[in-house]
């Protein structure tokens, strides 16, 4: 256990952190598997119409720090092609 009061806030800090943290990846995650279940769904309207509110949480919760901007982007990236590739297959 800590004894400094310094230690002591850094302790208090960090657990706001990581609440905070958890919070904006468990909303991005969230998103993104709403999109999967829409895809799985063969729901393509909604599963476009998800892609933008995936995109700004997960760019949100890049700029709040709780991930990397680089594992933003290639989620982002990941979802976009799975939607792309399921309109082409359905297309078919």
């Amino acid at each position: 256990m800590a004894h400094t009061r310094s230690a002591k806030k850094r302790i208090r800090q960090a657990e706001k952190r990581r609440l905070l943290n958890r919070y904006h990846i468990s909303r991005m995650k969230t998103a993104i598997k709403r999109i999967n279940e829409a895809i799985k769904n063969k729901d393509l309207e909604t599963a476009e119409k998800l892609l933008p509110i995936a995109q700004k949480l997960a760019y949100r919760a890049a700029a709040k720090g709780a991930i990397h901007k680089n594992e933003a982007a290639r989620r982002v990236s990941r979802i976009y092609k799975k939607v792309n590739a399921a309109k082409a297959s359905a297309s078919k």
